[in-house]
């Protein structure tokens, strides 16, 4: 795109109401799940069994709410500053799961979010916070002047691993390598991998940013020869460099921290970035497009500061965000939202945009043909039984499942709003009569997507096997069927419990999103009976 083009473009953004794109199928739909101080979580300390329940609790109900806003890739802050939230060789507890900082909360919380995010459907990355490591004398900083006396600079209160010492590139390394070894993560976020802003630099800029490239491309190697698959990305800061026309105000990455990120991709140390975006007008618009145009093929998902749409902390509106976030769809990109908590506390109606219309079909996390391109089998073996659908596995390890649906035959798998299940580990799912096809693909760890194994021609074709005719419903008011059950709880086909309310004969179901579910009776000694399936369907 020329520079006038470039200029042209960007006019119009602010002159023309946004054209909204349809929902793709292929998109990065983030998150930062922050852990430090208890942010976004936990908001209750783990020391007992209890504690442990209520915390992991409170992580379902957050990830829950991620999945039914579209989000596909939650970012776990996972070394926190110079401290863990996981059983590690090399750093202690961090304090924000038990309260005290080096003591164990009594579970592993990075095993739990990994396999709850999975059960969901959603990719986790271990977000690492490379060079700040804390407080001058809090415990992980302490304990690293200790071991390394060198390795540790001041810099007012704090403390920081030094980017000008090799051994920050392997002391960094080690603890990527072990998160990798030890968990079945999705990828490793690099969070502050740059100078200090406040560094007094005694070499050249150039020499800073080769520093920071030597510790990029340790990590890198590091994680892709244990597991290849595994996505390195991290967080620039929002601007890589001056532009011609637009001037960066003294605050970018290349020049004034040393952090030459898009020549990571190019360089093939990084899978995708997630530049921190938290700006306005052209401030935005013009340095977004300059990561789109510079990302070589790969992910690239601007961080929105979301957090501005709180009284408290800046004066944005609601359209300030959407209307980035349907630029960033125009232009190829993703989106991530900092943070966690104002997505959640729907701040202005942000969750809202998000999951009812925004994100409104699932997407798939884009497959990272540059590393490996070749789709593995097609699964076979469709059937029907019970209610449910039923297919064969696909010999080969990591290999997950994606369900279409359509009234239209054969289902196109390139139409997201099709999609029914994504990265299913097991191999059925509830099916839904209402959805007379299906198909079926499978998707290795590099997102790589087979053929759909797609059902029979129509003619030779059955009806879903579903006893159970839908139960009355208007989209707002549900008829239940008598029971002597005193609560009901409703799931997703997928089995995800959605919630639980006293049973009544008409219940209120105005508050849930469009689709179809499954409710259930529940008695109080636990046991619980499928009373049918109903749909939501509102003229919105």
């Amino acid at each position: 795109m020329s520079q006038k083009t470039k200029i042209f473009a960007l006019l119009l953004l602010f002159l023309l109401p946004i054209i909204a794109i349809a929902s793709p199928k292929r998109e990065v739909r983030a998150v930062w799940l922050t852990t430090i101080g208890g942010l976004d979580w936990p908001h209750s300390y783990a020391y007992e069994g209890k504690g442990v329940e209520r915390q992991k609790a409170e992580l379902c109900s957050l990830l829950d709410k991620y999945q039914k806003a579209g989000i596909n890739t939650v970012l776990l802050q996972t070394r926190v500053r110079g401290t863990v939230i996981y059983p590690s060789a090399y750093e202690p507890w961090d304090g924000c799961l038990s309260g005290h900082p080096g003591t164990s909360p009594g579970y592993d919380a990075l095993a739990y979010a990994i396999e709850q995010c999975h059960n969901r459907g959603m990719e986790l990355h271990a977000w690492v916070v490379t060079i700040p490591v804390g407080k001058w004398n809090a415990t992980g900083c302490a304990k690293l002047r200790r071991k390394y006396p060198r390795l540790i600079k001041k810099i007012g209160p704090d403390g920081y691993m030094d980017p000008e010492n090799r051994q920050t590139a392997e002391y960094i390394a080690n603890i990527c390598e072990e998160i990798t070894r030890n968990y079945d993560i999705d990828g490793i976020h690099l969070d502050y991998i740059r100078y200090p802003e406040t560094w007094k630099y005694k070499v050249t800029r150039s020499r800073g940013r080769e520093n920071i490239t030597d510790i990029v491309r340790e990590i890198s190697t590091r994680v892709k020869v244990l597991k290849p698959w595994v996505k390195m990305s991290c967080s620039p800061v929002g601007k890589h460099d001056n532009l011609p026309r637009f001037n960066s105000h003294g605050w970018n990455a290349y020049t004034t921290v040393c952090q030459d990120a898009q020549g990571w991709l190019r360089e093939g140390l990084m899978d995708a970035l997630f530049p921190m975006m938290y700006f306005r007008g052209n401030q935005f618009y013009p340095f977004a497009i300059d990561w789109a145009e510079q990302s070589c093929g790969r992910m690239v998902a601007p961080g929105l500061g979301i957090y501005f749409l709180s009284p408290k902390e800046g004066n944005w509106k609601i359209e300030d965000i959407t209307r980035e976030m349907h630029v960033l769809r125009q232009y190829g990109m993703g989106h991530t939202f900092f943070r966690g908590k104002f997505l959640t506390d729907n701040c202005q109606g942000i969750y809202d945009f998000t999951a009812r219309d925004f994100n409104r079909h699932p997407a798939l996390v884009p497959a990272m043909t540059w590393v490996d391109d070749v789709a593995p089998d097609t699964p076979d073996g469709m059937h029907f039984d019970e209610g449910r659908l039923w297919w064969s596995s696909v010999d080969e390890p990591g290999v997950t499942y994606n369900v279409y649906a359509s009234e239209h035959y054969p289902v196109n798998t390139d139409d997201a709003a099709n999609l029914v299940a994504v990265r299913l580990y097991r191999t059925n799912i509830v099916a839904d009569n209402t959805r007379r096809h299906y198909a079926i693909t499978a998707m290795d760890r590099y997102g790589n997507e087979s053929k759909p194994l797609q059902e029979p021609a129509p003619a030779a074709s059955k009806p879903c096997d579903i006893a159970e005719r839908l139960l009355p419903c208007d989209g707002y008011r549900l008829l239940l069927p008598e029971t002597d059950a005193d609560m009901v709880v409703f799931e997703t086909l997928q089995g995800t419990m959605v919630r639980t309310a006293p049973r009544a004969d008409t219940m209120d179901v105005g508050r849930m999103p469009q689709g179809m579910y499954i409710v259930r009776s529940l008695n109080s000694r636990g046991i619980t009976h499928r009373l049918g399936h109903f749909r939501i369907r509102r003229n919105l």
